[in-house]
């Protein structure tokens, strides 16, 4: 599959519009505010999947087929094979990323979609149709928030900056000399990286052991937008390959990154 700007051009739209309509589906068993009125069911462990899950995937599967017919698939929802590390081009899918959110009626949930192309994210989009927000960006062509372009605001420093990370290392970032706000955890990842590229916080850290369903999409958007994520070797990310499992993650901004991998890489060793 060839991913120029000109071939990504054509794609980016066609991908949006599939992403919309899987999220109609998702919307059909969404209560804003009350249990979803999907039947939910329990993994081996204990996250939960709902049958809106299941349908979503169903769409998406068959859909993706139609407009990149020549690439493999892996979604959380789908039976993983080896079949995908022979292929340069793979579709990456989560059907709803932030189910718990979804079936308790949180809005913060989202569906997930990119397009990797020899190891990369080339294409991605986010739509968290809840909320009335459509994130999508392609290599080359930029990023985009419900159509508005999106560039991640350059701070000059790591002090006052608006940090989101898992509850289990807040106590430990709260004892270094910066002084962050500590930014609301978005139920979604997906949607929590997004919103860097957003403006509406500076820094994601992101504790290890997510997939790359959860990432692939905003990865694509991050880097249009100005901005970068990473483990804590500090270099892009690498897909399509056997292990879907993630170290600890860091996003930020290009003028922040630094300082902040080298925060995260402090709580990783225990020095905070």
């Amino acid at each position: 599959m060839m991913a120029t700007q000109a071939d990504l051009a054509v794609f980016l739209p066609e991908l949006e519009s599939v992403t919309r309509r899987a999220g109609d589906i998702a919307m059909a068993y969404f209560r804003a505010g009350q249990r979803t009125t999907a039947a939910v069911s329990y993994k081996g462990g204990g996250s939960p999947v709902t049958e809106a899950d299941f349908a979503v995937d169903r769409f998406l599967f068959t859909e993706m087929a139609r407009i990149a017919p020549g690439a493999a698939w892996l979604s959380e929802e789908s039976a993983d094979t080896a079949d995908r590390l022979t292929r340069d081009a793979l579709i990456i899918v989560d059907p709803i990323d932030g189910t718990q959110a979804f079936s308790r009626g949180d809005a913060r949930w989202s569906v997930s979609i990119a397009l990797v192309v020899r190891g990369r994210p080339v294409a991605g989009v986010i739509h968290a149709p809840a909320l009335g927000e459509t994130y999508v960006g392609a290599r080359g062509l930029g990023a985009f928030l419900n159509g508005s372009p999106l560039v991640a605001p350059q701070r000059a420093g790591i002090a006052g900056a608006a940090l989101v990370a898992p509850r289990a290392m807040q106590d430990r970032l709260a004892a270094c000399p910066q002084e962050f706000v500590m930014a609301p955890r978005t139920p979604s990842l997906a949607l929590r990286l997004a919103d860097i590229a957003s403006g509406r916080h500076d820094i994601v850290v992101a504790a290890p052991n997510s997939r790359d369903w959860d990432i692939a999409a905003a990865d694509v958007l991050l880097a249009e937008a100005g901005a970068m994520l990473s483990e804590p070797e500090g270099v892009a990310l690498t897909y399509n390959r056997a292990s879907l499992a993630r170290d600890m993650l860091i996003a930020a901004p290009h003028s922040l990154f630094d300082e902040s991998l080298a925060l995260a890489r402090e709580v990783l060793e225990g020095k905070l």
